[in-house]
């Protein structure tokens, strides 16, 4: 790879830094030196898996100890919901089915027995929760980008089923249980994506999606479970979805969205997390291109405490390197400026107990009582 290193004015400012908010990835199943460079970087905060990332569970637990050999604080990320979006299915993984799956459930209240119902698919997705939670800390992951909040309006292929249901009572609720099983795995959770992306067709990994209803509408619906559940939320993701009626930014670059309604009206009080800066989302901010740095410069003063950049990480790529070595001078010339409460919010994600071994988990009863509770 063409690295660069930075400069010596730029690795002074970086050493002045008081927190990490760059989440980056590393392009395969083993770290390369460019890895371990980016990630003893002061503003790497975070890193993502993909299914490219993964071999087997001995492979993995490797990888994510070389990781924390490097960067102990750093917080070890996936996206692991379930269904479609799963990164890890073999070498002993449970298939996990799609969140509609519970919500279906507990439509069938009444209909199928005791085995169905309200009460069946919160235990159900209880049981989810604790078996993704402790499946991937068996493995050296720190916390799955999970649950899914957005509401199923029926409309958009990107959300389809990874939703519980259309009703957000329903959606709060389910995804409540299953926060409570992440729990008893020692793992906290995301709940994606604010104020909601599942009204809107466009799929905002290739394009830009509108949503044109008004605040009123958008908070007396999709927005509902993040009130709700406000006080048991770890972490939200915005959507790069842009709500004209409310402001002209996507909401994951507004302060309008995150300041203002999600933390002040809605009492949201732990971390957020950008939405992947590579999406077609993300790359046009008031109708121009701008850079990974520049998206992120804008996410972060919009109130983001940690930004995601996805997919970048391969040989010949200098993304990464540009987005550390650019977002470092954009600070010094107070482009950004971190939030006081930034770097607390990051570690507070990072959990707080021992996991169990892979063996250990097979033989835990908890856990073997959770297997049999999924759907």
């Amino acid at each position: 790879m063409n690295s660069s290193h930075p400069s010596a004015a730029s690795q002074t400012a970086a050493n002045t830094l008081t927190h990490a908010p760059v989440v980056l990835d590393v392009a395969g199943t083993t770290l390369s030196a460019d890895d371990r460079r980016r990630l003893q970087h002061p503003l790497t905060g975070g890193l993502i898996l993909f299914a490219r990332n993964w071999r087997d569970r001995s492979q993995l637990t490797e990888l994510t100890s070389e990781i924390k050999s490097i960067r102990p604080d750093v917080l070890i990320c996936v996206d692991h919901e379930g269904g479609r979006v799963q990164r890890f299915r073999t070498d002993g993984f449970t298939h996990l089915p799609p969140m509609r799956v519970l919500g279906e459930m507990w439509m069938n209240e009444g209909h199928r027995g005791a085995g169905a119902g309200a009460l069946a698919a919160t235990d159900a997705a209880t049981a989810a929760g604790h078996v993704i939670g402790a499946e991937l800390r068996a493995c050296g992951v720190d916390l799955s980008f999970t649950p899914v909040l957005d509401l199923d309006h029926g409309g958009s292929g990107v959300i389809g089923d990874r939703a519980f249901h259309r009703d957000p009572r329903v959606v709060a609720l389910l995804a409540k249980s299953l926060m409570h099983g992440l729990l008893l795995a020692g793992m906290h959770n995301c709940g994606k994506h604010f104020p909601g992306h599942g009204f809107v067709k466009a799929d905002s990994h290739v394009d830009v999606p509108v949503d044109k209803r008004s605040l009123k509408a958008i908070l007396a619906d999709d927005a509902r479970p993040y009130e709700w559940l406000s006080t048991s939320l770890a972490s939200v993701m915005p959507a790069h979805v842009i709500y004209p009626k409310v402001d002209a930014q996507p909401a994951g670059f507004s302060a309008r969205w995150l300041k203002d309604i999600l933390r002040l009206q809605l009492g949201f009080a732990g971390a957020i997390f950008s939405d992947d800066l590579s999406m077609a989302g993300a790359r046009v901010i008031d109708g121009v291109e701008v850079t990974y740095a520049e998206a992120a410069a804008v996410a972060l003063n919009a109130g983001c405490d940690m930004v995601l950049l996805c997919k970048q990480s391969e040989a010949g790529c200098r993304a990464v390197d540009d987005l550390l070595d650019q977002l470092v001078v954009a600070q010094a010339q107070g482009q950004w400026q971190p939030d006081p409460d930034s770097e607390a919010r990051r570690l507070d994600l990072l959990p707080q107990t021992a996991p169990f071994t892979w063996d250990e988990l097979m033989h835990l009863p908890a856990y073997q009582r959770s297997l049999e509770r999924l759907p």
